[in-house]
């Protein structure tokens, strides 16, 4: 079965999706690429019948098909173009309700820097998408022009996307945007939020880049 791992990694992350708030019924995708293919998940398929062989894999350049006994999801232009423009090799699509909400505002073109976390998206807000019909060619290129210099946008009136290096830190960064886009809403109900500065946000990113964020567990010893 072509890219074993990452069916799995898809079929074992499809199972949180729902309980993290990050989707409702059948809505959203996941994709992870490895080399010239990209795994993804398949169309409209409840997520708890998920298994590694009902991944959809397809090829990075032209989309077609190659392995899977499903079609995949109706935003494959989406994950492909959003994981060209970023250069990433994951994209966690959702239909979240803060991130969805902020989406959803008359006005609001960016979720701005509420909170420093919005350096983890690769700048000092994260775009709104003008809106076009799911699975659009239309939407792919909205969403590709609101990823320029970022890792994630929202979606006009749908959700958000986010690359990352794998799927898992991925997922990370999906729940860490919809902690943002929640803090910003609450924010906004009971007062007008406090941003930071692009400098501000610049200092955040420079001290991750320079000094490192986060540690991993050393192996047990024997």
């Amino acid at each position: 079965m072509l890219l074993h791992d990452a069916r799995q990694q898809i079929t074992e992350a499809c199972f949180h999706l729902a309980d993290d708030g990050l989707v409702v019924g059948t809505a959203g995708n996941l994709s992870v690429r490895e080399g010239d293919l990209v795994a993804i998940t398949p169309s409209g398929l409840p997520y708890p019948d998920m298994r590694p062989d009902l991944v959809a894999v397809v090829d990075y350049v032209t989309g077609k098909q190659v392995d899977g006994a499903l079609k995949p999801a109706s935003e494959l232009d989406l994950h492909l173009t959003a994981l060209r423009a970023t250069g990433q090799m994951s994209v966690v699509h959702t239909h979240s309700y803060a991130a969805t909400a902020v989406a959803s505002l008359e006005g609001v073109s960016a979720l701005p820097a509420v909170h420093y976390y919005i350096c983890m998206f690769g700048g000092s807000n994260v775009r709104v998408a003008d809106y076009a019909i799911y699975g659009s060619p239309e939407l792919a290129a909205n969403v590709e022009r609101a990823l320029e210099g970022r890792t994630a946008a929202l979606m006009s009136n749908h959700g958000s996307v986010v690359a990352g290096p794998d799927l898992a830190a991925t997922y990370v960064l999906a729940q860490e945007l919809e902690w943002v886009c929640e803090l910003y809403l609450r924010t906004r109900a009971v007062g007008t939020p406090k941003i930071l500065s692009d400098e501000q946000i610049a200092a955040v990113a420079r001290k991750i880049r320079e000094t490192g964020y986060g540690q991993h567990a050393p192996a047990p010893e024997d």
